[in-house]
């Protein structure tokens, strides 16, 4: 009885801001104005306009996942053949941006990246070509990795840190060399890490829409940026919710995936 009391303010916390919410948005999402049944709110995801959004979000999405993993893999690999007082101080350093505010990170590489901006005033000075990737999908997905990588590095390096060093030694007793080593030996046991760390970066980079709206000027419009619309500037509730269930549908399949490769939750945490 007294676990179950001690449970009680999760249960309220869960309730409250987890299955309430997600309530609303499918009650909403399948429901018109007069709150008759209807699946026009899901269906609407084939319209010209939100099926480009949807497209140009998993695009965007996948490129940064794809660039966040070719770099965190190589760093994971040398923080994870550090020894421990040398980890602890590097990976401090590096997940410490992470400790400033979202949106301050985010319109910092706009000061950067802006016409007149820090980088190119630079450039000028060199006499040097200027950059000219402010409001365009670069910028979008420099942000995404920026803000995003340390959700990479940390999973992988979790995975690698605990591999049996004894493990790897073994492999090349037996005659194998760095590369057979790392794609027979490291590379798969840190699989649960890299699917952990797809998830990680995969899910916020496609429902993102602060990152396209600052660095993309809100010209470019991802599939975050019209459900944001639709709640906060038409005030369609219906129709914003019926696309969030579509996109649920992907971060879904993602989570799942993750949780199927990584069952005894090696990848997560420090």
């Amino acid at each position: 009885m007294s676990k179950k009391l001690l449970s009680a303010p999760y249960l309220f916390w869960s309730v409250m801001f987890i299955l309430i919410p997600l309530g609303m948005v499918f009650y909403y999402g399948f429901t018109d104005k007069t709150g008759a049944f209807t699946l026009d709110n899901i269906i609407a995801i084939t319209t010209a306009e939100h099926s480009k959004a949807l497209w140009e979000a998993l695009k965007l999405s996948f490129i940064s996942t794809l660039i966040c993993f070719l770099l965190a893999y190589p760093l994971a690999l040398i923080l994870s053949s550090r020894n421990v007082k040398q980890n602890s101080f590097l990976i401090l350093i590096f997940i410490l941006p992470m400790w400033m505010n979202f949106l301050l990170r985010t319109l910092a590489w706009q000061t950067l990246l802006e016409k007149t901006g820090v980088i190119n005033s630079i450039l000028k000075f060199l006499n040097l070509p200027t950059l000219n990737i402010i409001n365009k999908p670069e910028a979008i997905v420099l942000g995404m990795v920026y803000n995003f990588l340390p959700f990479m590095v940390l999973p992988l390096y979790n995975v690698l840190v605990k591999i049996d060093k004894n493990v790897i030694n073994a492999a090349r007793d037996l005659g194998a060399n760095s590369v057979q080593t790392f794609f027979k030996i490291i590379f798969p046991l840190s699989l649960p890490g890299v699917f952990s760390g797809i998830t990680m970066v995969f899910v916020p980079a496609l429902t993102t829409f602060v990152i396209s709206n600052i660095l993309g000027g809100s010209k470019i419009l991802l599939i975050g940026n019209v459900i944001e619309q639709e709640f906060t500037q038409t005030g369609n509730w219906h129709l914003g919710s019926g696309l969030s269930i579509v996109l649920m549908v992907f971060i879904i399949i993602n989570m799942v995936i993750s949780a199927l490769t990584d069952k005894d939750g090696e990848a997560q945490g420090l």
